[in-house]
């Protein structure tokens, strides 16, 4: 059965791992959706159970495009894509700046009605850097140790001041340690539950980066897929939240409960010894509460581990094989 507030959504990264779970709950609340992803991080294993209930432009948001003209048609808008990882951006930042600030303008310039759209921007909790209180809020000091944070923050930045100028509704949420199914388990400096699950998987010891005692703000992801929702849905027009799970938990904790042997690696400079969302606003402003603590979170995460042995990793080459009217296929240089 069509709800009856069926809307069409646009979700930019939407074959990634946050992306991914977004759109699944999108479409069983009934809406239409259309996913842009250049497929760098995503996976297309990430929506083949319902390729068939979404459109799919393939596209570089880097790049300004004809996709800019095809979003044009939606004014609710999730923007997710974006590239990730510390190491990576640290070598090579010039790619992360046209990816993560470069993007968000290209998107953002195809937007033909400001005073009608509403955007959600994903973005981190890395712009407080190593903050100076625990837990910590909106107000806390922005410093971000490198070019991935600095990005991210541009991200949030451009959206925001769109908003003041242009008249655009921009909520920004600040993501703290976000895991769950379909965690990214490639690449050498994936998120730690990613590289966790790929070790365990291969029945190898989980790597602890320094001794193990630092702490995390863990958020299951379906709590952010719900907060990204409420903030879509509210009336509010434009602000800033944090979105943690109102707690932390030590990494040596985590692998206890994921159960393995463990090996000890040196830290990496700029990263804190913890990491711990104020959420005193969110849950003021929006009504939102995070609901699945680490235990149960980890329990599901376990129970789901099939997905990673199953998932087949398709290419786009063998996707436009497979079929004809998924893809709006725009081709890699948006030609």
């Amino acid at each position: 059965m069509t709800s009856p507030n069926k809307k069409k959504y646009l979700v930019t990264g939407g074959a990634g791992f946050i992306g991914s779970h977004l759109v699944e709950y999108l479409l069983k609340d009934g809406n239409e959706v259309c996913v842009l992803d250049n497929l760098s991080t995503g996976r297309t294993s990430n929506l083949l159970e319902f390729r068939e209930d979404i459109e799919f432009i393939e596209c570089d948001l880097s790049k300004p495009g004809i996709w800019q003209s095809e979003i044009r048609r939606f004014s609710n808008i999730f923007h997710l894509a974006a590239l990730a990882d510390i190491v990576p951006s640290i070598q090579n930042p010039v790619k992360y700046f046209q990816a993560n600030a470069a993007g968000t303008v290209n998107l953002l310039n195809g937007i033909k009605d400001f005073k009608h759209t509403k955007i959600i921007y994903a973005a981190s909790s890395s712009c407080y850097g190593i903050p100076e209180k625990y837990p910590t809020d909106e107000n806390e000091k922005i410093d971000p140790k490198y070019p991935y944070a600095l990005t991210k923050r541009l991200g949030e930045e451009i959206v925001l001041h769109w908003s003041k100028v242009f008249g655009v509704s921009a909520i920004s949420l600040r993501l703290f340690n976000v895991y769950g199914p379909r965690s990214r388990t490639s690449g050498t400096y994936g998120a730690m539950f990613g590289v966790f699950l790929k070790q365990k998987l291969a029945n190898h010891p989980f790597t602890i980066v320094g001794d193990g005692t630092q702490t995390r703000d863990f958020t299951f992801v379906s709590d952010v897929v719900n907060a990204m929702v409420t903030a879509m849905k509210s009336s509010i027009f434009s602000g800033i939240y944090n979105v943690g799970s109102d707690r932390t938990v030590s990494v040596n904790r985590i692998v206890e409960l994921l159960g393995g042997e463990k090996v000890f690696i040196d830290k990496r400079p700029g990263e804190p010894d913890c990491t711990f969302a104020d959420i005193t606003k969110i849950k003021k402003e929006f009504n939102w509460y995070p609901k699945v603590p680490i235990e149960k979170g980890i329990e599901k995460l376990l129970d789901g581990i099939s997905y990673w042995e199953q998932a087949p990793l398709w290419t786009p080459e063998k996707i436009r094989e497979a079929t004809t009217d998924w893809f709006l296929y725009l081709g890699k240089n948006n030609e």
